[in-house]
């Protein structure tokens, strides 16, 4: 299996070690294509060398490539957003994963499409157990 692992990059940086669990958890199940997203050398500004329409271009190669798309989704991030209406168009199943954080809401374009799955968690590994149902189905 192969699988898109969308979350914040540009939008903020402070969840990169959720990302790297969540990762290292997702590599039970297959291929990580976007691993890059959880490592703490990405800073806000991206990556360091290719273009942004070369970053665009690789990830949407991936994306088309992925057997599904797991986001973290509870900071806003556009990039995230457009990762997963490029994934619905593509016909991917999506699991958007969402913890609330000081009285943010989950925007209604992700939380009420009924083609996505949001799952609410508090901890990594109730996060990791949602993965775990997901990848059953």
């Amino acid at each position: 299996m192969k699988i898109y692992f969308a979350g914040s990059i540009r939008a903020g940086r402070e969840d990169q070690e959720l990302y790297h669990e969540l990762i290292q958890g997702l590599r039970r199940y297959g291929q990580v294509l976007t691993e890059h997203v959880g490592e703490p050398t990405l800073t806000q500004l991206g990556d360091d060398g290719p273009s942004d329409r070369e970053i665009f271009e690789r990830d949407m190669s991936w994306l088309a490539e992925a057997d599904f798309v797991v986001a973290e989704v509870s900071t806003p991030s556009l990039g995230v957003g457009y990762e997963l209406g490029r994934a619905e168009s593509l016909g991917k199943r999506a699991l958007c994963l969402y913890r609330d954080r000081g009285g943010r809401q989950l925007s209604a374009m992700v939380s009420g499409n009924p083609l996505l799955v949001v799952a609410r968690y508090e901890s990594v590994l109730e996060a990791l157990a949602h993965i775990y149902e997901f990848t059953r189905d």
